[in-house]
């Protein structure tokens, strides 16, 4: 009687076992996971916040417009030319080296942008700092697709696509990014663990593609940094304008060229663009990111020169699309994850994206609050909606070999945009708030210095005391806006029409990957095996 009702009290040693892997398989899954989600908020913060403070930092620095205008700038181009080639070289040497690399130059670009005392400190701490960002934003995206099958990923990559909308004054800017740091460290060290690779220095080193990497960063960066400057350093007529921009592009095609017919392991597999959906999804993704940090950078603008509003009030003012976007890509995520389906999503959010886009050229020097806030929920919506959808259409258009290079280049895709789109939204606002100042008599001999500076010119109108002068600026300000708006609209109907050939592919394969993420092992004094024995 005792020893049936032992039998009956006592549970497998076995089984105990197991259940205990599997808690501490998910501990350890969800751990690894919190430290992406940390270093891609930490990145997202840096790249997003210090606009802000730029004038503060220019005003110690003792900096000329230029520099501060490159302060903001570096950062972004830095992490979009090397997002493509920290994405082949974790492919080479592996993800968690790759990261741990990232996420060290971010750091050192921290700590120098915190004890930056001139101009030259603070631009080189930005550039190393983009450099680290760039590789955290594509990583820690790519890390999902190896830990992940690819139906389920909506859960997670939601919570990442969260983290980068996220906002954060000047040295406190750097300085904060520490702790984050350490605790993303500490948990990369000991949760982010992943099937070795097997080769050694020698022979990673010996298939890095050196020569494509410098092609691409080289005329990758002559492409960009005009787009950058243009109508703020040179006219877009200028040659430091064009020539750069030729080079650039000539140099793209002599890199697609080399990829192709030389590399031996290229670091863009030009296979990714073999379908249509792919395709299409990467210029919607361009599309997208143009948008979203055109956006994003003239929203607060408005709210500051055209409102009033503070750098603080302004902030918050965004908060409607900036908060909304978040919480749209997490839903998503999952409603993808369970219906396997993402095509009804993507024409959703362009659909979304197009109504609040258009629904912004309402704003005015008189517009309630009422009204910009819900404008601003339908477009943040909208917005939210297509990070996580164009992501699983790529990533499903994509043959399992390469998974990560397609998701390595749709981060690349986006950063892309950002920057284009900032320069368009630049060239829009230039040429039609001319038209507008030269409007009102007294500013019409101003209007070609006015237009330099986005920024610059609202403090100008900030500085001014009431008057029918201030007000007019305001409304000019205002109506300068208006084709930004309208353009960002435009652009977003063009991405709903082209997504109608997206096709569907299905979500329910298992997860392929050269570098599977690696559970915590159970540290247990006995083996499975001899416990097996022992029951």
């Amino acid at each position: 009687m005792d020893k049936s009702v032992q039998a009956m009290d006592v549970k497998n040693p076995v089984d105990q076992l197991t259940c205990k892997e599997e808690q501490l398989a998910t501990v350890s899954f969800g751990l690894a996971f919190a430290a992406l989600s940390i270093l891609t908020l930490m990145s997202a913060l840096d790249a997003t916040s210090l606009s802000i403070a730029l004038p503060r930092i220019s005003q110690t620095l003792n900096t000329t417009a230029i520099e501060a205008f490159w302060g903001g700038t570096s950062f972004l181009l830095c992490s979009s030319v090397f997002q493509p080639i920290f994405t082949a070289f974790s492919h080479i040497f592996g993800r968690k080296s790759m990261i741990l690399i990232s996420v060290v130059l971010f750091f050192v670009g921290a700590l120098v942008g915190s004890q930056a005392q001139n101009a030259v400190h603070f631009l080189v701490s930005r550039s190393v700092q983009g450099v680290g960002g760039g590789g955290i934003i594509a990583l820690t995206e790519i890390v999902v697709t190896d830990m992940v099958p690819l139906r389920d990923r909506g859960r997670w990559f939601g919570i990442l696509r969260g983290a980068l909308v996220q906002r954060s004054t000047w040295r406190w800017l750097f300085y904060i990014n520490f702790p984050f740091i350490g605790l993303g460290l500490i948990f990369v060290v000991i949760f982010l663990r992943f099937k070795s690779l097997s080769s050694n220095w020698r022979s990673k080193l010996a298939r890095v593609d050196w020569a494509g990497s410098v092609i691409f960063i080289a005329s990758s960066s002559a492409f960009l940094i005009p787009l950058s400057w243009g109508g703020i350093m040179y006219s877009w007529s200028s040659w430091h304008t064009v020539v750069p921009l030729v080079v650039g592009a000539v140099g793209i095609v002599v890199f697609g060229f080399y990829e192709k017919h030389v590399a031996v392991e290229p670091i863009v597999r030009l296979s990714i663009f073999k379908t249509c959906t792919a395709i299409i999804s990467y210029l919607g993704t361009i599309l997208h990111g143009m948008i979203l940090w055109c956006v994003l950078y003239y929203m607060p603008l408005y709210f500051e020169g055209v409102k009033g509003y503070t750098p603080i009030l302004s902030g918050l003012s965004c908060l409607p699309m900036t908060f909304t976007v978040a919480p749209a890509a997490g839903v998503v995520g999952i409603i993808i994850a369970v219906t396997g389906r993402y095509r009804h999503t993507i024409w959703v959010g362009w659909t979304f994206s197009t109504l609040g886009l258009g629904l912004l050229y309402l704003l005015d020097v008189h517009t309630p609050i009422a009204l910009w806030v819900c404008v601003m929920i339908v477009g943040g919506t909208g917005l939210g909606i297509l990070f996580p959808s164009m992501a699983f259409a790529i990533q499903g258009s994509a043959v399992d070999a390469d998974v990560a290079y397609a998701i390595g280049m749709f981060s690349f895709f986006r950063a892309f945009g950002q920057t284009v789109g900032v320069a368009v939204g630049g060239v829009i606002f230039q040429n039609r708030m001319r038209i507008e100042l030269q409007k009102y008599p007294k500013f019409a001999p101003l209007a070609a210095g006015y237009v330099q500076d986005a920024t610059a010119l609202v403090e100008i109108i900030k500085s001014m005391s009431d008057s029918v002068e201030k007000s007019n600026l305001k409304q000019a300000y205002a109506d300068g806006l208006k084709p930004v708006w309208a353009t960002c609209c435009g652009l977003a109907g063009i991405g709903l029409v082209l997504s109608s050939w997206t096709k569907a592919y299905s979500l329910d394969r298992g997860l392929v990957t050269e570098q599977a993420f690696q559970h915590r092992k159970l540290r247990a004094g006995r083996s499975r095996h001899e416990i097996a024995q022992l029951a």
